[in-house]
């Protein structure tokens, strides 16, 4: 089966490295959408080598590993990566336009991030992510969580989001043609959460906030600039070398997609953007009711992710001190439980029943005030945003989809 990959951006790029790694496509069809420096050249220097993750060779075959990008055909747009032929198409950027069926491509992934919205129209404006299945494709994998733009459209029947060891078993290859691989923030957060929902159930876990520290992304400035006509965040123009940023996360809404019983627990999502190339960590905070005489301690915690870990090949639990260059490029690590940094606290707190709503008593008594046993858990989780951790885990997700296509 031939790959298509639509967009060469930080993600397209190491989806295309993480494929002729793998190895399991028999070609690949890169569609750029427009003309590239000053040829094939420039294209194949531009894969070649990388600020982040060094070169492909070395990523590959190691410091030993020679040439792996051969046999460049500028007129054809033609050259094998790693023996791995890969076709460049530089004309047509509108998904509906380019010719996956000429080239016999069934499954894309698209990884431009501008393509999110599953119902819009292929025909207006500059297209949208089913005109791939209009071009010739049978499946779209979407590197970016959906994003419906017009108020009180449902989500189509045909789309659904997915992380690779979490909900992938509620891909329906008989219903499903677009599929998002929600992000890399979900992601790592889906491996935090999952765990300790299946030890504890979702009734134990009285709320969640998490904070992101995330690596820079490539819809920041490098320098101050003005803002856009009508932008309401100004600190997205602000240089992201010289600055911690705050920003927003859709991680809370598209964690109720992959895992439904997030959706009855208040949880709170918030980003902060640092100036490094990548590497980031979720700090997570659970309230869990708990047992006075029994309290949960980080012992426990440890010994379900630990567990877990043995049984899933893409949560890692580290009893090592990481900082975050440790993380970058570790493989099939969704998630890296910090676990020398669990930390818990037991306390009851005191709920007055009166002001609960709907919580009536008879004339006279006296309202009761009740002690809640609660636990505070505070979890830290690595993931390398670009190549280890989402790109891999992404990679994972678009041959189990593959698959089902055969």
């Amino acid at each position: 089966m031939k790959l298509g990959l639509n967009g060469l951006g930080r993600i397209g790029k190491l989806t295309l490295w993480n494929h002729v790694s793998r190895q399991y496509f028999s070609e690949i069809v890169v569609n750029l959408g427009r003309q590239v420096g000053s040829g094939l050249h420039d294209i194949a220097a531009s894969i070649e080598k990388d600020s982040s993750y060094g070169r492909l060779s070395t990523y590959l075959h190691g410091h030993k590993g020679g040439r792996v990008i051969e046999n460049l055909n500028e007129e054809k747009g033609t050259m094998t990566i790693n023996g791995i032929p890969v076709t460049f198409l530089r004309k047509d950027r509108n998904p509906k336009d380019i010719d996956w069926k000429g080239n016999q491509v069934r499954l894309v992934v698209d990884s431009t991030g501008v393509f999110k919205d599953p119902t819009a129209d292929p025909s207006e404006g500059k297209g949208s992510v089913r005109g791939h299945l209009q071009a010739g494709a049978e499946k779209v994998m979407v590197s970016a969580p959906f994003k419906i733009k017009a108020k009180g459209l449902d989500m189509p029947d045909d789309a659904v989001t997915t992380v690779m060891g979490i909900n992938d078993d509620d891909y329906n290859p008989s219903k499903h043609s677009i599929i998002s691989a929600a992000s890399c923030t979900t992601t790592c957060l889906s491996y935090m959460i999952k765990p300790l929902l299946d030890h504890f159930g979702a009734d134990r876990m009285l709320s969640a906030s998490m904070v992101t520290v995330h690596a820079a992304t490539g819809s920041q400035q490098v320098l101050d600039r003005l803002p856009a006509t009508g932008a309401g965040d100004l600190r997205k123009n602000r240089s992201i070398l010289n600055n911690i940023i705050l920003t927003t996360t859709g991680a809370a809404k598209a964690l109720g997609l992959v895992i439904p019983e997030m959706k009855s627990i208040g949880f709170i999502a918030e980003s902060v953007r640092i100036p490094t190339s990548t590497g980031s960590l979720i700090v997570l905070v659970l309230n869990l009711q708990d047992e006075i005489d029994n309290p949960i301690k980080r012992s426990l915690l440890n010994s379900i992710y630990e567990e877990y870990s043995k049984t899933s090949p893409y949560l890692e639990f580290s009893k090592e001190q990481n900082v975050s260059s440790d993380i970058i490029g570790m493989p099939s690590a969704a998630t890296v439980i910090e676990s020398t940094e669990i930390h818990t606290r037991t306390a009851s707190i005191r709920v007055n029943l009166q002001n609960i709503p709907n919580c009536r008593f008879e004339p006279g008594t006296v309202p009761p005030v009740i002690d809640v046993p609660v636990t505070q858990a505070v979890i830290y989780g690595w993931y390398d945003n670009e190549l280890g951790s989402y790109t891999n885990m992404l990679g994972e997700l678009t041959v189990s989809v593959a698959e089902s296509m055969v």
